[in-house]
């Protein structure tokens, strides 16, 4: 019952989002787009951080290392699809590789093994201008083209975006329902009892972290295309700590939880703009409640307002 349930609300969403850009300006369209691409790197950090346990703060570096990628392959007149595939497979490789320390050190030491990292790649793409551009970055992209369609207008490439992610998401879908999934869950709630019932945690930890940032090399993919501009700036800490506030507000651990942080944080201060020099301030504002009155999110704020009615109806009988 409440996967039917589910199913027919993911079936609405996705109608709604079909029509949401229909009528609406350039600007809409832009927004829209830019909130499913952080979906995308957000769902890919709550896998690593929200599933397995393992907090990453180098999501913005994986987002950047996909942009760069699909750039420089685009920008030599290769197909996006291309492009797109050498930055997933390099974040995939590159995650892996930094999954490695996650096996030595845990919690504010691993925090800070993955914030070293994302400023590693800052300094990088800084300085070794001959392939980034350094601060004056790439420029001049060209959106895809899927067969004889083009995506260079703002609602066709919005159209792509929506069908990547929502691929994206169905793809994350199955991994966690799988028995990968329920592996992960085991190695966030007690990892020495995961290794007790025969679980390989040293491969869990390494998959969670690449599969985590070759979801952030998605995302940067789409990104690169979007504003055809990209510096190092894009993909500094600050962009990871964003994404990381993301996931929490959406509910960490939970599938839909970072798609609605992400919506909160791209679409919220949009809404908010009408009051002028005060947006931020509301924001930031808002986000504090939230997190106060109920720290599983969104979701969880939803869970305890459904859960409301059988409590009355539970305390009426009694």
């Amino acid at each position: 019952m409440r996967a039917h349930r589910e199913a027919i609300a993911v079936a609405v969403v996705v109608a709604a989002l079909i029509v949401a850009p229909l009528g609406q300006g350039n600007y809409i369209a832009y927004l829209l787009c830019s909130w499913l691409m952080l979906a995308i790197a957000a769902m890919g950090l709550n896998l690593t951080l929200g599933y397995a346990g393992r907090i990453s703060l180098a999501q913005a570096s994986f987002i950047g290392i996909g942009a760069y990628a699909t750039s420089i392959v685009t920008l030599a007149h290769y197909p996006w699809v291309l492009g797109m595939a050498v930055g997933v497979v390099l974040c995939f490789l590159v995650g892996l590789l930094l999954g490695f320390p996650a096996l030595r050190v845990r919690g504010h030491y691993l925090a800070f093994v993955t914030l070293a990292f994302n400023s590693l790649f800052f300094l990088v793409a800084r300085n070794e201008d001959w392939l980034t551009g350094g601060t004056y970055g790439l420029s001049g992209m060209p959106r895809p083209r899927i067969g004889p369609v083009s995506t260079s207008g703002q609602l066709a490439f919005y159209y792509f975006t929506l069908a990547v992610a929502l691929l994206a998401a169905l793809v994350l879908r199955l991994i966690v329902r799988s028995p990968w999934g329920r592996a992960f869950k085991a190695l966030r709630e007690n990892e020495v009892r995961a290794e007790s019932l025969g679980l390989d945690v040293r491969r869990l930890t390494l998959l969670a972290f690449a599969i985590g940032s070759a979801y952030g090399g998605l995302a940067g993919a789409i990104e690169a295309p979007l504003v055809q501009y990209i510096d190092p700036g894009s993909f500094d800490v600050v962009q990871s700590l964003s994404l990381l506030l993301m996931v929490v507000v959406g509910g960490l651990g939970e599938f839909w939880g970072p798609v609605l942080g992400s919506a909160v944080a791209v679409l919220l201060p949009e809404a908010l703009r009408v009051t002028a020099a005060y947006y931020l301030m509301l924001y930031a504002i808002a986000v504090i409640l939230l997190m106060t009155r109920c720290p599983g999110g969104l979701i969880g704020l939803a869970r305890r307002i459904a859960a409301r009615p059988a409590r009355r109806r539970g305390a009426a009988v009694s």
